[in-house]
């Protein structure tokens, strides 16, 4: 279980040193939304999105995106046994989660025509959201450090010869001296192209859907204490090899056009 917050001051000095050698390995941070370069959409902004209590990290970047999932540890987190399938409201995407997981339909705060729903956990954490119907511009306002951690393709969402990536990325603030400032982390669904060199712009995690973009991912927090978290979890590395990302990640990959 991650540490409580209340429980920091020495708990922060060994989480920075842990996160300092993560960094090394290529540990940075992810933001929640997107990447330079944003597929283009019918408007200049993008929907307002929950904003993530980051952690800390040393300075360091990798250009070198994974083609596929680490190597799993000795003994395996399981994941999730039984599935439902969801289908969205308009009838026009579909996707698996884990059956004790619930989907909560937000449609009363989405815009008109769209869909915004919420996966959550049997216990209530947040795991991520998905929206229709959402403008997809954006803009390079800085360049950040950054790391990429998992990409995997999502071909059955191929638009205009384009296929979107389930991408878990990591931003670094470097001038930030808050640890829950620092960095920002986030998982979901993108067209953008992967970035390349030592920094990137912040992330924006939407990818092509009629009529305009769509977004489904949620964020990271290792500070997080919600009941049920497996414990030990404190960096990205670690938060990959248990059952909750690993079931998160197949059901984020699993969206689909329904009826295929």
């Amino acid at each position: 279980m991650v540490e409580p917050l209340e429980s920091q001051g020495e708990g922060d000095m060994r989480r920075l040193a842990a996160f300092g050698s993560a960094a090394s390995a290529g540990f940075l941070v992810a933001a929640l939304l997107g990447a330079c370069g944003g597929p283009a959409g019918p408007g200049p902004t993008s929907p307002s999105m929950p904003s993530v209590p980051p952690l800390t990290s040393a300075p360091g970047a990798t250009d070198v995106a994974p083609t596929e999932p680490p190597s799993a540890p000795s003994t395996p987190a399981p994941t999730a046994a039984d599935w439902k399938t969801y289908k969205t409201s308009d009838g026009k995407l579909e996707f698996d989660h884990p059956a004790e997981w619930t989907v909560k339909d937000r449609g009363a705060e989405a815009s008109p025509g769209a869909v915004f729903l919420e996966v959550l956990t049997a216990g209530g954490k947040s795991l991520a959201t998905l929206r229709t119907n959402v403008a997809t511009g954006a803009e390079c306002t800085q360049r950040i450090p950054y790391s990429l951690l998992d990409l995997v393709p999502v071909p059955a969402l191929v638009q205009q010869g384009v296929t979107p990536n389930f991408i878990f990325e990591l931003r670094l603030y470097p001038a930030e001296k808050d640890p829950m400032k620092a960095n920002v982390m986030a998982y979901g669904i993108s067209s953008a192209p992967k970035p390349s060199g030592p920094d990137a712009c912040p992330i924006f995690h939407f990818f092509t859907w009629p009529p305009s973009g769509a977004s489904f991912g949620g964020v990271y927090n290792p500070f997080d204490t919600s009941p049920g978290n497996e414990p030990h979890v404190d960096t990205p590395e670690a938060y990959m090899e248990t059952s909750e990302f690993k079931d998160i990640r197949k059901m984020i990959t699993s969206l689909r056009p329904a009826g295929q």
